[in-house]
């Protein structure tokens, strides 16, 4: 009973939740005000900057789906940042992605493009070390922002990402989840009910803009389970990985169908794996495929993140 009620909290806090009562962010975490460049409101968002005597890495942490700035699914990543001196800025991006302004908007793009400089006026920033982190929305919104915006990021590291809102928006349908009506609430409608609508679809959906990000370092993780013990089936993140691999390491068709169905590595692709710390005991990958700049890591476990390998990844990222 206790692992399916960590298990729910998980699920809960990457939906628009928290984790625990308790999981709120440290006191050097402050809330601050960010004028938008496209319409000069006030975006709110979370920032830390560390006491260093030269530049520091920053990392721009990416709200859920269902929230806004003040989620708490990110605390551990602000606790890594403090902890290894590293500037951490949580964006709003116009929160909830259930309206026009959200959902991977102009609008939400160029609020984290504004996060990134306004943080750079805050504190000295090396931005040869300027990362990029979500999972679930904050996935879908990271690797948008890979392919809107690739040449500020030295490292993009996605957790059970959407990628094609069309396709996720008819799974969320059959599978009985509410998602559907938040994409139609952000795209004006149901897919295919005019071309303007399903035009919207696929500019909020990262694989449009993909091919975009294939000079950026992306992690792309997904547990093999989600999709049946969660909301985002692992095609997405298969199908992001593909976009961005070379032709003879992409997978087949019948390959992510047996990934994402049977919540299985297919027998032809099973090879021996190292063990990986970042990742625990129990979240070990289970597959990995890497190309170009992308690395694709799928483990055991479901819809969530593993803030040490992000932590890990992040911290061996730099532009050249």
């Amino acid at each position: 009973m206790r692992n399916m009620y960590s298990f729910k909290l998980t699920i809960l806090a990457l939906l628009g939740g928290s984790l625990t009562a308790n999981a709120d962010y440290p006191d050097a975490v402050k809330p601050v005000k960010i004028k938008s460049s496209k319409d000069n409101s006030l975006q709110s968002a979370l920032f830390f900057a560390p006491e260093a005597d030269g530049p520091v890495p920053l990392l721009v942490a990416l709200h859920t789906w269902s929230s806004g700035w003040q989620n708490t699914y990110n605390v551990p990543l602000a606790k890594g940042c403090i902890e290894r001196k590293w500037a951490f800025i949580h964006p709003d991006f116009r929160g909830p992605n259930k309206h026009p302004d959200a959902c991977g908007s102009d609008l939400a793009v160029a609020d984290i493009i504004d996060a990134v400089a306004w943080a750079r006026t805050q504190a000295r920033i090396d931005p040869d070390r300027i990362y990029l982190a979500g999972a679930s929305g904050g996935g879908h919104m990271a690797l948008l922002m890979a392919g809107k915006a690739p040449e500020i990021w030295a490292g993009v590291s996605a957790w059970v990402p959407i990628s094609d809102c069309a396709a996720w928006h008819m799974q969320c349908l059959k599978s009985g989840r509410r998602y559907h009506a938040d994409l139609e609430k952000s795209c004006g409608g149901k897919p295919g009910d005019t071309p303007e609508i399903d035009a919207q679809y696929r500019r909020r959906s990262p694989l449009t803009w993909l091919k975009q990000a294939i000079n950026v370092p992306l992690d792309i993780n997904a547990g093999i389970h989600d999709g049946h013990q969660g909301s985002v089936p692992i095609s997405h993140s298969l199908n992001a990985f593909n976009i961005l691999a070379n032709e003879r390491d992409k997978l087949s068709d019948l390959h992510i169908t047996h990934f994402t169905s049977r919540f299985a590595v297919p027998e032809q692709l099973i090879k021996p794996m190292k063990n990986d710390a970042a990742y625990g005991e129990k979240r070990q990958p289970l597959w990995r495929g890497k190309s170009n700049r992308a690395r694709l890591t799928i483990f055991n476990g479901g819809h969530e993140m593993i803030p040490e390998a992000i932590f890990t990844w992040l911290s061996h990222q730099a532009k050249p």
